[in-house]
């Protein structure tokens, strides 16, 4: 079987305590035929000492970014993958996790795929026919979400504009385009390890969702709808956290 060039990006600041687990979890990988990108967005820590020790393995930039997804839009430029994954600092992968995407896209002739990720438990599901009314339809964006780079010719980049929510933003946009094959792996092909602790997990969910109505309303979606739709989903937010 033919193995694809996989561009892995971490977009990294000040985490001088958990970017070395994560730089060795790439570089342990089974599978060999990657790039590995580091954007440190101009760390005032010893963040950028810990990268640079890994310099002749790995690419890395400190530049001075806006926002995560800045940071890692600058990575895909930087890339020559063909297919693109993304690694926040202080997750990690398993050591097969490269292996088990790059047999995905080539027996399945895929776009896109979503790794199962071990978080509070193991997430693997994927389930695009929710999307009218639910965003978090997928295992995670960092450590599980693998896209070809030609797409991101075809739908764009991460919008910076949504801060810390631009990946709902581009799975919209992803997922509405049928003429993509996506899919997730089986639960036990679990690609790696989801902290729990980072930007998204600091949002109240009430400004998290008024987000995800920004991003339907932006996308075309229809404004009546998402009046009704906001509330709705306060409310089931609220009695989920009393039962």
């Amino acid at each position: 079987m033919k193995k694809k060039k996989i561009t892995i990006i971490t977009p990294v600041k000040n985490d001088e305590k958990n970017i070395e687990k994560t730089i060795r979890s790439v570089l342990n990988q089974s599978y060999r035929k990657f790039e590995y990108i580091v954007v440190d967005g101009n760390s005032t820590d010893s963040t950028l000492k810990i990268i640079k020790k890994f310099k002749g393995k790995i690419r890395f930039f400190s530049i001075k970014d806006k926002n995560l997804w800045d940071a890692i839009n600058f990575g895909i430029k930087k890339s020559s993958g063909e297919i693109i994954g993304i690694l926040n600092s202080n997750d990690i992968f398993f050591k097969d996790a490269l292996n088990y995407a790059n047999n995905y896209f080539q027996k399945f002739n895929l776009d896109y795929l979503f790794g199962a990720v071990k978080k509070t438990k193991v997430f693997y599901k994927f389930e695009p026919e929710k999307l009218n009314y639910r965003l978090n339809i997928y295992p995670s964006h960092s450590c599980s979400f693998f896209i070809k780079k030609k797409i991101h010719h075809e739908i764009g980049l991460y919008n910076i504009k949504y801060n810390f929510c631009s990946d709902y933003d581009l799975f919209y946009r992803l997922f509405k385009n049928k003429k993509f094959k996506g899919m997730s792996t089986k639960k036990n092909e679990v690609f790696g390890k989801f902290n729990m602790e980072g930007i998204s997990s600091k949002v109240p969910f009430y400004k998290f969702y008024f987000y995800e109505m920004k991003i339907r309303y932006d996308n075309g979606q229809n404004l009546i709808y998402l009046i009704f739709l906001y509330p709705i989903k306060i409310l089931n937010k609220i009695r989920n956290l009393i039962t």
